[in-house]
């Protein structure tokens, strides 16, 4: 279901919103009777660290073996760029 909610009601009914959203509504929040955002409930939630980990382990792979991170090649002995 479709609903449209003035931005004012929207505040003060936020958790409501939110339920409904839950179950697949659709929430149109409006601002001078035109819709100007969409409140959407996320459904899959993935442990944040966990897929960093994930997406690190995958960007290794392709690094050839002798890389590093060290850029001391661009700085003079004094810190500064060269």
């Amino acid at each position: 279901m479709r609903i449209l909610i003035d931005v004012g009601e929207a505040a003060e009914r936020f958790e409501e919103m939110i339920e409904l959203a839950s179950r697949g509504d659709e929430i149109l929040i409006c601002r001078n009777g035109s819709p100007g955002a969409a409140l959407t409930y996320i459904t899959k939630v993935e442990a944040s660290m966990d897929a960093f980990l994930k997406l690190a382990a995958e960007g290794r792979e392709s690094v050839p073996d002798g890389t590093t991170s060290d850029h001391g090649h661009f700085y003079d002995e004094h810190g500064l760029p060269k």
